[in-house]
């Protein structure tokens, strides 16, 4: 009996990600449930700039590369040419709330049938470990070595509460990754996000709160504790928007 296998949706390649970094485990999870729906010969992900640059090199699905920051923007042109298809966005927080909060807003107001996966990890993680637009009030980065002063750059941006005032959003939830009991949370989550654009629902967003050991100067198993102790106070757990349970 298998226990524990590699998703179909995954190539047998090794990772470029950083040890700790939740992005390969959050790839599992999207290409688990890409399996779990038989969907991998109609799925097609769109990913930026970031550290997500390279997924193209681990999803066995097609993948579109888009400019910094608009991947929902691309999205929306790859499913509309193709409404058959299963399109995902898949973005890191300063790609997504920074230079690509445009797309962000707009294609969730307009509630395009995708299905939007958001790392957030509070920092930005290829360019060097500089300040994110959802980066934590005193947090260390190098672009606030003092710690973010809310006084001068503003408070952290909270996208799953901000979409969730938008009309057109199915649905809206917000997930971690630090721990066993979170994953399992994580995988029912992006699996209905990927349920919803199948049943045409409309605009699905997970927000997965994530570790960035390299770029927090931590060791993993530091990060997500800081990951359970500073981060999920600030951004809670939970879903915020369902309009399966508006019904």
């Amino acid at each position: 009996m298998i226990v524990f296998d590699k998703p179909k949706c995954l190539k047998d390649a090794p990772m470029h990600y950083c040890p700790g970094c939740a992005h390969g485990l959050v790839h599992r999870i999207v290409a688990q449930a890409v399996d779990e729906l038989d969907i991998q010969d109609k799925t097609i992900g769109v990913a930026p700039v970031g550290c997500a640059v390279f997924a193209y090199n681990y999803f066995d699905v097609d993948m579109v590369e888009a400019s910094h920051g608009r991947a929902p923007a691309v999205a929306t042109g790859v499913k509309r040419a193709d409404p058959s298809r299963i399109v995902f966005a898949y973005q890191g927080d300063g790609d997504l709330a920074s230079i690509g909060m445009t797309e962000t807003v707009h294609t969730a107001a307009r509630g395009e049938n995708l299905t939007v996966i958001f790392i957030n990890n509070a920092i930005y993680g290829m360019t060097g470990g500089q300040m994110a637009p959802t980066s934590l009030p005193g947090q260390i980065t190098q672009t606030s070595p003092y710690g973010r002063d809310v006084n001068t750059v503003g408070y952290p941006v909270k996208v799953c509460e901000l979409l969730a005032t938008l009309e057109a959003p199915y649905y809206i939830e917000r997930v971690a990754v630090n721990s066993v009991k979170n994953v399992r949370r994580a995988e029912k989550a992006i699996r209905k996000a990927f349920q919803n654009q199948i049943e045409g629902k409309g605009y699905s967003f997970v927000e997965v709160v994530a570790a960035c050991p390299t770029n927090w100067k931590m060791k993993p198993v530091d990060a997500n504790r800081w990951v359970e102790e500073q981060m999920i106070p600030y951004y809670p757990l939970g879903v915020f928007k369902d309009k399966d349970e508006q019904k």
